[in-house]
């Protein structure tokens, strides 16, 4: 009889016949426990082939069962929720589902939980989005929802944890739960990550995420851990029904002559070490090219701290600084979101205007703070560098001021995404500040290349 184990992240099969290898081709001997291994993400492929072969097997893997998880607070979804999760089951409850920010994909998790009606794990980037995930979870579910992350380690039949957390304890835990969930999964397939999902035995597994496309070009190995695309929409066919109208204004700003001198000239000794040295930044593995050589060549220091200076001029120009105070009083009624690309900046607005700054450096309960503020009235506007990119509920946002950014769509759509939640009688806004004359021109092209950017308008 074929028994089969769960050990450290792997699936392990014991007393196997001849035929084994030649059938199982994903399993590998291994001598120090005579049996074959492979891992733990095979699991399901590996029962359906035994089932399927008729081959005997006692399952000593997995350490879950059907749970009954009934929705207390009644859930009337949405038309593409329905799509998404029939076109998911229909793919045999794998796949990615990309739905824009605002659309609830919490919801949809909800309904699927219910659905497969195994333990669930659900996997989140931060830690708060893990208390966002677990509040909503209880009001459904009406019972105690576990945690793991930020030094908390509560398990649940339903639990959430942060993906660093989940990936300390996979090793362990990757055969307790039947279904896991990965939130903004284009996290899944970066090196580390990956691993909460090949270390983990759940058949059962849902990819939720506004922007499955990478700058690495991993997607597919996104597919792989998560299951097919098996259901998408996007922001431009869900404006003015489930998400707010919205605008998108590109405004250029022009620097001072004392700051655009200073850019001219770091951007020339910048621009002439990539000419010398051959640098294309079409070509792939061109940053790293010029990182290994600014760190050789003699002049190379000075080039890296041009591209610097002349970054930071650019992105963090003191006439760009005027335009937000401009913007803050035009839209004094609203509720603002200033984002930043990095946290100097944010702390420079925070400090000019007497703004709440949350960063990573933001200890939680703080940060709590300024969130439940912002969310009922108190405060109107939130500083930000990279913290509220992601999932984050602020409802009733309606203006974001994108000071400076980096050239990735996802995080511009995802700063979009912050406004749009519908509210009756909401237009939302969406500013873009740009150095007139600047590299961040073609920064902005990049992250612009959305079909949520089309209907954008330009102001000089």
């Amino acid at each position: 009889m074929l028994e089969i184990f769960f050990d450290k992240g792997t699936l392990v099969a014991q007393h196997y016949n001849c035929e084994f290898n030649k059938y199982f081709a994903f399993f590998k001997w291994d001598e120090r426990i005579q049996s074959y291994r492979a891992p733990a993400i095979f699991y399901r492929e590996f029962v359906l082939s035994l089932r399927e072969k008729k081959i005997p097997y006692i399952d000593k893997a997995k350490s879950f069962l059907p749970s009954e998880f009934p929705i207390s607070v009644p859930i009337t979804p949405r038309i593409y929720q329905n799509e998404a999760i029939s076109s998911w089951i229909a793919k045999g409850s794998r796949g990615v589902i990309v739905l824009p920010t605002g659309a609830g994909k919490t919801i949809l998790a909800v309904l699927a939980i219910s659905q497969i009606q195994r333990p669930t794990l659900i996997h989140v980037p931060t830690l708060d989005l893990m208390n966002q995930w677990r509040q909503i979870l209880e009001k459904f579910f009406q019972r105690p929802i576990g945690q793991i992350g930020g030094g908390i380690f509560i398990e649940e039949s339903i639990t959430v944890a942060t993906y660093d957390s989940a990936l300390i304890h996979v090793s362990n835990q990757g055969n307790k739960f039947g279904f896991i969930i990965f939130d903004e999964c284009h996290h899944l397939p970066s090196d580390q990550m990956q691993y909460t999902a090949i270390s983990s035995l759940a058949p059962f597994r849902l990819g939720l995420t506004a922007t499955p496309e990478r700058s690495d070009g991993k997607e597919k190995r996104l597919y792989e851990l998560c299951g097919s695309l098996c259901y998408e929409v996007g922001i431009k066919e869900l404006e003015g029904f489930t998400l707010s109208p919205y605008d998108v204004v590109t405004i250029e700003v022009e620097m001072s002559q004392i700051e655009k001198t200073q850019y001219e000239e770091s951007r020339k000794i910048y621009l002439s070490f990539l000419k010398e040295n051959n640098i294309n930044f079409n070509q792939k593995g061109a940053w790293h090219r010029f990182l290994w050589l600014a760190s050789k060549k003699t002049n190379g220091r000075e080039a890296f701290l041009s591209y610097l200076k002349q970054k930071k001029l650019s992105q963090s120009s003191e006439n760009k600084f005027l335009y937000v105070w401009d913007l803050i009083c035009k839209h004094k009624n609203d509720r603002i979101i200033i984002f930043t690309q990095d946290n100097e900046s944010a702390y420079h607005i925070g400090r000019k205007f007497l703004l709440p700054v949350i960063s990573h450096h933001t200890k939680t309960k703080e940060r709590e703070l300024f969130l439940n503020s912002f969310r009922e009235g108190s405060y109107k506007i939130l500083v930000t560098s990279k913290v509220l990119n992601e999932g984050v509920d602020v409802p009733d946002a309606n203006v974001a001021i994108v000071v400076s950014g980096s050239g990735t769509v996802r995080e511009h759509v995802q700063r979009l995404g912050r406004i749009l939640r519908a509210k009756e009688g909401k237009k939302a806004v969406l500013y873009e500040l740009i150095s007139a004359g600047t590299g961040e021109y073609f920064v902005n092209q990049r992250r612009r290349m959305h079909s949520a950017y089309e209907k954008g308008t330009s102001e000089l």
